[in-house]
């Protein structure tokens, strides 16, 4: 166990993410006060003076790091909390050997940060030095952040933030929920008789959204889920129509569908897909190894992944996205090899690669001692094997996000071909852009003069169903105020 102690209650959330950053198996837990029993584990104490953050590692009553930095506390609350984490970043690292590829980076949008020094006219040098020494990041990780943040400007360069905003829509239905899946998802089996009473909800929220926007131009729509394919031939089409009717897609950069269970792909449903000019798909294997898939309680074959994306080529689909995990219970370098000659094989437009990040919800972490002799690998050589594959096909990294808990403490990155970059994925990531959700767990973002609102769904899908009308108030009274 390792217990915090502050004097001051303030960045009391930075210093617990970074110390489970070193420690992801401890329990972490912070106090204000002194305790009254001896701690048996790491002791950390930090406290703010007038002009110090002075910091004190000890076990046991045994002091092992003691230090202190210099500051005008709270004259830039910005630099303080850099400051403090640095500070604490160093003890941490001595004490434990251990280092941070993203240095005292938690958060999950790193590329805010470079994204934001690009738009302050910093050059990339600038930039890199500025991430090496105010957030202790690797030289591999400066590189990277460096690169996918040129990427994402030269794609938003031509994006209006203020007049557009994008749609994100949700199916939460999935032919069997994963091991590792914390999404509102449920599976399609208990409650396809309810799928055409969700939709009608859906069409209600839809048909405010598109009234109470009309004035705005659509950038993005993404549809997905869940699953959104487990829906019919024609409840997809009968969706899609509507969005159709109710929205003005003449000024849509990109038309994202998720069909990312190749078991529910069929050729009739691409073909409505087509009709309705979706421009780009997701067909996720998330692994090509076929035990793997039975483990996570993905019940398609590896066949099927394939036959699916052949499928999509052939009706014409000329930018398919493939996601894999990498830490995957029970897989070592050599199946993720593997997974990434198959992908090599099918040649996908873009592939985002996902290091396995385990949420409460997840069956893998509510019944982990079923679990607990599997192994979850995951190291910089194996995202360095699977970023060299990517290479090989074409394709450069155009966002990246974080994750808690995230196997081996690495992040989830997007490669893609020239032109084939998720647009919507890097709008999602900067918010810069309003995105409006609609669907159950769904969560929009109101953006204005940089200040986000968020407004969510509730998750359950007959709460959803029952309640939309709640729903759609929420989305009213939060557009009004940010008008």
């Amino acid at each position: 166990m390792i217990v915090i102690q502050l004097n001051k209650k303030d960045f009391e959330y930075d210093v617990h993410s970074l110390t489970r950053a070193f420690y992801p198996q401890e329990t972490v837990s912070v106090i204000w006060e002194e305790p009254q029993e001896e701690i048996a584990g790491l002791h950390i104490k930090i406290n703010y003076e007038i002009h110090e953050i002075a910091l004190v590692l000890s076990e046991k009553k045994r002091v092992v790091i003691q230090d202190s930095v210099e500051i005008d506390f709270y004259q830039n609350r910005k630099e303080t909390k850099n400051y403090l984490k640095r500070l604490l970043y160093m003890a941490l690292s001595e004490y434990s050997k251990t280092v941070l590829s993203w240095g005292t980076l938690t958060g999950i949008r790193p590329m805010k940060i470079a994204v934001g020094l690009i738009e302050s006219k910093m050059s990339n040098v600038e930039i890199a030095k500025h991430l090496r020494e105010t957030y202790l990041l690797s030289d591999e990780k400066v590189s990277l952040s460096v690169a996918i943040a040129n990427q994402e400007v030269h794609i938003l360069k031509d994006m209006n933030y203020q007049e557009g905003y994008s749609i994100y829509i949700g199916i939460p239905f999935c032919p069997s929920i994963c091991l590792y899946c914390s999404f509102s998802a449920w599976p399609l089996q208990v409650w396809e008789k309810k799928v055409d009473l969700y939709l009608d909800a859906l069409f209600k929220e839809i048909t405010f959204i598109a009234d109470k926007m009309k004035e705005k131009k659509i950038s993005t729509i993404y549809i997905g889920g869940g699953t959104p394919t487990t829906l019919s031939e024609e409840q997809m089409d009968r969706l899609l129509m509507k969005i159709a009717k109710c929205f003005d897609l003449n000024y849509l950069r990109e038309y994202t569908v998720e069909a990312g269970r190749p078991d529910s792909v069929t050729k009739e449903k691409l073909q409505v897909l087509r009709k309705h000019k979706v421009s780009r798909i997701s067909i996720n294997p998330q692994t090509m190894n076929q035990k793997t898939l039975a483990i996570i309680g993905r019940h398609h074959t590896v066949r099927q992944v394939k036959e699916a994306f052949y499928m999509a080529r052939e009706q014409g689909f000329d930018n398919i996205n493939m996601d894999i995990i990498v830490g995957l219970p029970g897989e070592e370098e050599e199946d993720v090899r593997f997974t990434m000659e198959e992908l090599l094989e099918l040649a996908p437009d873009s592939i985002t690669v996902h290091s396995l990040a385990v949420k409460r919800a997840a069956r893998l972490n509510i019944f982990k001692d079923e679990y607990k002799e599997m192994t979850f690998t995951n190291s910089q050589k194996i995202m360095d094997m699977v970023a060299e594959y990517t290479r090989k096909m074409g394709m450069h990294p155009y966002y990246l996000y974080r994750q808690k808990n995230m196997t081996g403490n690495f992040e989830n990155v997007g490669y893609a071909k020239a032109g084939k970059a998720g647009i919507y994925n890097i709008l999602i990531m900067e918010e810069k852009q309003t995105i409006i959700a609609m669907g159950a767990g769904a969560a929009t973002k109101l953006v204005k003069n940089k200040e986000i609102e968020r407004i969510e769904n509730v998750k359950d899908v007959s709460n959803y169903i029952e309640r939309i009308d709640e729903m759609i108030l929420r989305k009213r009274n939060a557009i009004d105020r940010k008008q």
